[in-house]
This record gives structure tokens, sequence and C-alpha cells, in this order.
């Protein structure tokens, strides 16, 4: 184990991407690209947590801007502009998201005011590229962390609350099939690390703290990015120095974009 970045306030929605390490820290309200000799640029600032990222086909990023309802789009000169509005299907806030192959996002609604509010089951919104929105799949406990699979059939939602980690068929027009369940995650406690192929648990990473999200990256892609940090801590904002990026070595390499 190695650490990547320690100081923030608390980091989410890691990804590799055209060779740097892209990390949200919602806290300080930025997003950090963070290179493998270990030099730092802040791409974003000053968007109210939380922003999760992904990029579209012709490279221009994705951002949730959660507490807004709002999806944006980073144009090459760095300009932020609306892609979506998402209040339209749900009020904030909204959470992680993915894009595939064709440029389509799928943003999953949380269902509540979390950390304060009552439970309610979320949803998962599809965005086009031409930045219309629709409902595809909903009473999804807590939709959080999202993939798609590399051939672009499977999408992949982890559901917090229900502690699972459920896949949808992916149809030709994005629309997703009902849920089934990938993997049972019941007996993860204390935001542990699992690496689970076919829905089978292979290897568990203890540690100090939650992790809030992980990512393979790196040259080879072989290397697990984990963000972590003190749940407490985070959950206040107040925490200075809890989290942090950390790595170590992965038995198999990334599938799909590099």
């Amino acid at each position: 184990m190695r650490t990547v970045r320690s100081g923030l306030q608390f980091g989410e929605s890691p990804r590799w991407h055209e060779g740097r390490l892209w990390v949200s820290d919602w806290g300080a309200q930025e997003i950090i690209a963070i290179d493998p000799e270990g030099g730092e640029e802040i791409v974003a600032h000053d968007r109210e947590a939380p922003v999760c990222i992904d990029w579209l086909p012709d490279g221009r990023m994705l951002l949730v801007a959660g507490r807004d309802g709002l999806l944006l789009r980073r144009e090459p000169d760095g300009a932020l502009v609306t892609h979506c509005d998402l209040t339209r299907l749900a009020a904030p806030p909204w959470n992680d998201i993915v894009v595939d192959g064709r440029g389509n996002a799928y943003v999953g609604n949380t269902g509540f005011d979390f950390p304060g509010g009552d439970y309610a089951p979320g949803i998962l919104a599809l965005v086009t590229p031409d930045g219309s929105a629709r409902q595809v799949a909903d009473g999804v406990a807590f939709p959080n962390g999202v993939a798609v699979t590399p051939d672009g059939k499977t999408l992949i939602l982890a559901e917090s609350y229900g502690n699972r980690l459920t896949a949808y068929d992916i149809a030709g027009d994005g629309s997703l099939s009902p849920g089934r369940v990938w993997a049972d995650a019941g007996d993860v406690v204390g935001g542990q690390p699992v690496a689970v192929g076919l829905g089978e648990e292979l290897h568990r990473i203890d540690l100090d703290r939650g992790c809030f999200a992980c990512m393979l990256g790196g040259a080879d892609g072989r290397t697990l990015f984990m963000v972590v940090a003190q749940w407490d801590d985070a959950a206040t904002g107040t925490a200075e120095g809890s989290g942090q990026v950390l790595a170590t070595d992965a038995p198999a390499p990334r599938a799909g974009r590099p």
C-alpha cells in the first residue's frame, strides 16, 4: 500500500483518464488531476458537492453538480456549460455518473436529502449526447458507484443502502432491463474494498478508514487507486488530513477504455 495524495477533505469519483488520476475533493470543491510523477492540476473549482465526473467520447468532461441538479459539460476552453438540467426528472441531490462508448451518460439520484433526510429509493437517469434525459430505472437503494462493461452491454450499479451490486442489460436505445443482483455485498463493513469476480468475492483489503470509491489505472492498468477518509469527519466536512488517495498493485489489469 502506498499513499498517492494526502490532505483531501473528502475524495470521491476517482477516474483514470489520459495518463492521469482525476479525483473530486467534495470538501474543497475541487477536481484534481494527478500525474504519475506526483504533479497536480486543479481542473475545476467552486462547484457545490457532490461533483462526480466522466468523459464524452470526444474528450469533453461531464460533471454532476449534485446539489444544483445539473449535469455540466467542460468545453475545450475550460468553460462550464449546462449539458442537462436533471431537476426535470427528480429533485437533488444527484450522485455518480458513467458515460458509455456511445456518449450516453447514466446518472444516479439518491432519492432523499442525504445525509440528513429520511430514506427514500432513488432513480437512474439516461442523458443522451444531445442533452435530453429520461428515467431508465427506479426503486434503487441509494445509487452510487456505476460502471459499464467494455462491450457496452451491461451496466453495474452499487446500491449502497441495498448492500449489493445490481446489473442491468443495456438496450440499443440506452434503456435498461429490470435489475438483477450481480453481487451481494451484505458482509462488507467499514468501507473495505472488495474484489468481486462473476458475483463472488475474491479478495478484501483491510484499511484504517472508510474507502468511498476505487478505480483501476496506471500505465498498465494494474494499479488500484482508493479514495479513503474517516467517515465521521467526512460527513461533517471538518476533517483535516483524513482524506487520502491510496494505491496498491492489482492482480489483473483494467478492462475497457485507457
